[in-house]
Parts: C-alpha cells; structure tokens; sequence
C-alpha cells in the first residue's frame, strides 16, 4: 500500500506541474508504478483539416501515460523511443481512454504498450514507449 500511495504522490506532482497534459482534460483513473489508465475527451481544437483528431494529440495522451506509469516508481524516467499506429479514426466529443502496462524493467531501461481506446472500447491507437530511468528520485 505504501508504493501506492508513493506512486499516487509522484504522478499528482506530476501533474501539478505539466500544463499540457493539463489542457488535454487528462483525468488519472488509475496510478501504480508500472501502470496507468488515464483519459480525456477531445475537443474541436484538437481536429485536423480532416475533422478527425490530430495525430499529435493521441501520441500526447499516451505519451502521458508512459511518463505517469514510469515515473510512478519515484526515479525520473525519460522517454527514449515511442512509435505509435492508428487502426481507427477518432472524432470530436469522443472519450478516449490510455492504458500503459509495463512490458519490462530494469535498472534502467523500461518498455511500455500503451493502449488508446474510446468510449465503445474500438482500439484506436497503439503506442510502445522506452524509458531511460534515471537515478534522480522525486522524493527522498
């Protein structure tokens, strides 16, 4: 219980200080070192030319996710490698949801899949992300 509430305190800090994940709407479900659900509804400035979402913002959703389940362990984790896929449109006013589940951990290097689904639970976007762990701590 006590790694939870220490990986409920790092992501709350977290969040606190990062505006952009603020002016996505992200909204944390769930909080665990290793693992995180978040989600956020999109916007009309978040279209592209098209009508559908901005590729951008999906990857910036996962990229949340990423930063929320890695650094949840209290080291500063930094990305070191993201790719993301598209199999489904995604269109104004839907309610997307990010899953990060941890794929493997070590001293320093940490992989993790992101899932993006939306509110009918279609799978729209994939995204695998590696962290460098750092030896900083965010709180001692």
């Amino acid at each position: 219980m006590e790694n939870h509430k220490h990986a409920q305190k790092v992501v709350n800090h977290m969040m606190e200080h990062d505006r952009f994940s603020q002016w996505l709407g992200i909204k944390c479900l769930v909080m665990e070192a290793g693992k995180s659900i978040i989600q956020m509804q999109v916007r009309e400035e978040m279209l592209n030319g098209f009508g559908l979402i901005h590729g951008g913002i999906a990857f910036s959703l996962a990229d949340s996710a990423l930063a929320f389940a890695s650094n949840a362990y209290g080291r500063l984790s930094v990305a070191l490698e993201c790719s993301i896929s598209y199999p489904a449109p995604v269109n104004n006013g839907d309610t997307l949801t990010a899953t990060a589940e941890e794929l493997s951990l070590t001293n320093r290097i940490g992989v993790y899949q992101i899932t993006i689904s939306n509110q009918q639970g279609v799978k729209v976007a994939f995204f695998k992300g590696t962290v460098y762990r750092t030896s900083k701590e965010y709180f001692k």
